[in-house]
């Protein structure tokens, strides 16, 4: 009994140092290319085949299908992806998470670990002490990428002697007895269950491979399980729509239909697949059946390039068949998941995501990113609302002043999100690119809120104006459209470059029209005091001139956004 708890703590403490690597090489790999995975971002909205290539892409960097699927969740809930463009991204994750496999087999099997992994950490840990932020980034991947192979090369050996430990088969031996069907259907259960308790199918993956090489089990016992793993990595990003807009919820719903669908066609197909006379069998370019004996037990050598070759074929076969059939994925998703007409009157909450294993802290920044640009939108829409209402007096001035109040209220609750979002950002290993990002966005954040502030002021001072009947100068009408069309040029001017870094030259024509809101702003105050000396009413040029202070708060506060959107991306 006591032998049995020491096996497990060991395969245990394989699996967290296998896991730990895979963890330290993603955030090395995001500091030091967090930046251009982001500019991979703006292939998406092409088309649903560059859509699958980013997928693949970022899952390839960052090793973890549930990081890019969570990140891609996160992205609809934000608004920044469309249901349809999301399952791409996907698809093309699920491609991308094979090339773990691709490692485990090519470098796990047919090579001594150790000697790859300590020369690699040996490498990496003078780039470590490096006073140079890229250095350290490329050390960094480096010693992950030598903890991750470490890992397995510990699992390798916590894997106990079956031959001296037959007890640790007895319960896979039962399963296999059962009828094909029946055991395959069990074998897919457990590879789904190993999946969820691991949080990672990359690690899930390198498990299975590593069973199987040793003889725990054989080829069509270890694809069952792997096909298991693909219904187990949907589970991270279910739970990550919890709480989010129907449209990241029904993200993460394609998700787990786009793997249930392939594991279905996979299971009535399989004997096709991974039989001896099957397709992997047929176009592996080894000998698939080749096999040598450990321990007087029959190996087959390249099981594990099997295992990784029915892995690959299965995805790419998938999403193949699948890449027409994205419309009718997302119409199956949003019939199942419902509209929900409250969604907009529901309290604001943007929640930190984190994928457990995989951390994403540069993605996370993208999406606070995309939560300020819709802040954004709403300030500016709070600003059109007033524009609209000064010059319609007759609309029903309650209920415009009662959704001015709403987004009021709502830029307030963003602002306080937001800005605790990015404090949990500041707590993860960003680049410096990242810390800068943060510091910039939480004063973009509390200018908008500043702005929304101001906003709802004027409104009420357009209804201060109406309901007690007071008349502006002749003149006013046609200096308050000026007014407001230049402040919603500069609003405009930013807006255009919240995802985007801000060029010197726009920051330029930023100080140019923030000083020419500010020379509209004395001569229109000249002019007004001027006409209080001719006797004016002092009532109707008190408003006028409150008028114009927020005008020319809104003014500030937009260069100020300008200013911090030249320290960003």
């Amino acid at each position: 009994m006591f032998g049995i708890i020491i096996m497990i703590l060991k395969l245990m403490g394989a699996l967290g140092v296998f896991l730990y690597g895979m963890r330290v090489m993603s955030d090395g790999l995001q500091k030091a290319a967090g930046n251009k995975m982001q500019s991979i971002l703006n292939f998406i909205t092409q088309n649903k085949f560059m859509a699958v290539l980013t997928g693949f892409i970022i899952t390839a960097f960052v090793q973890s299908s549930s990081a890019t699927t969570v990140m891609v969740v996160s992205f609809v809930n934000a608004g920044l992806l469309q249901l349809a463009q999301a399952i791409g991204v996907i698809m093309g994750a699920n491609i991308g998470t094979t090339l773990t496999t691709w490692l485990v087999s090519l470098l796990g099997f047919k090579f001594s670990i150790s000697t790859i992994a300590l020369p690699v950490i040996g490498i990496g840990l003078p780039f470590i002490f490096s006073k140079i932020k890229k250095k350290r980034d490329f050390g960094e991947v480096l010693i992950g990428f030598g903890l991750l192979f470490l890992g397995l090369m510990f699992l390798k050996e916590s894997v106990p002697d079956i031959n001296h430990h037959p007890e640790a088969l007895s319960f896979i031996q039962n399963f296999t007895s059962l009828p094909s069907a029946l055991s395959m259907i069990i074998f897919v259960v457990v590879g789904a269950i190993l999946t969820v308790v691991v949080q990672s199918s990359s690690a899930a993956m390198a498990i299975t491979v590593t069973m199987a090489a040793f003889g725990w089990i054989n080829f069509q016992t270890a694809a069952a399980i792997v096909l298991g793993e693909n219904i187990g990595t949907t589970v991270t990003a279910y739970v990550a729509s919890l709480g989010t807009s129907v449209s990241a919820r029904r993200a993460a719903r394609a998700h787990f239909l786009f793997n249930v669908f392939g594991v279905v066609w996979m299971m009535l197909l399989f004997q096709l697949f991974t039989g001896e006379n099957g397709l992997i069998y047929k176009i592996a370019p080894w000998n698939p059946l080749q096999t040598k004996i450990i321990d007087g037990k029959e190996i087959l050598v390249n099981l594990p390039f099997n295992l990784s070759l029915f892995h690959t074929v299965f995805n790419l076969i998938n999403t193949f068949i699948c890449i027409g059939l994205i419309p009718f994925f997302a119409k199956i998703v949003t019939y199942l998941i419902k509209d929900d007409p409250s969604e907009l009157e529901q309290e604001y909450k943007l929640q930190y995501l984190s994928t457990g294993i995989q951390d994403t802290p540069d993605f996370n920044i993208i999406n606070a990113r995309n939560e300020i640009t819709k802040m954004a939108d709403v300030t500016k829409q709070m600003f059109i609302i007033n524009r609209e209402l000064y010059e319609n007096p007759d609309k029903k001035m309650g209920d415009v002043l009662d959704d001015l109040k709403k987004k009021e209220n709502l830029t307030d609750l963003m602002q306080a999100e937001i800005t605790g979002y990015l404090a949990e950002c500041s707590k993860e290993p960003l680049s410096e690119k990242g810390m800068a990002n943060v510091a910039a966005m939480m004063r973009i954040v509390n200018e908008l809120e500043n702005i929304g502030d101001s906003c709802y002021k004027l409104g009420l001072l357009i209804q201060r104006k109406y309901d007690k009947g007071i008349e502006l100068h002749s003149k006013a009408d046609e200096e308050f459209a000026d007014f407001a069309n230049l402040v919603f040029s500069f609003m405009d001017l930013y807006q255009q470059k919240m995802s985007e870094h801000l060029e010197k030259e726009v920051l330029e024509v930023a100080y140019k029209m923030e000083e020419k809101i500010n020379n509209l702003r004395d001569n229109l105050k000249e002019a007004s005091q001027q006409r209080l000396q001719q006797g004016a009413n002092v009532t109707s040029e008190l408003l006028y001139l409150d008028l114009l202070k927020h005008f020319e708060h809104i003014g500030d506060n937009s260069l100020n956004i300008a200013q911090a959107l030249r320290k960003v991306y």
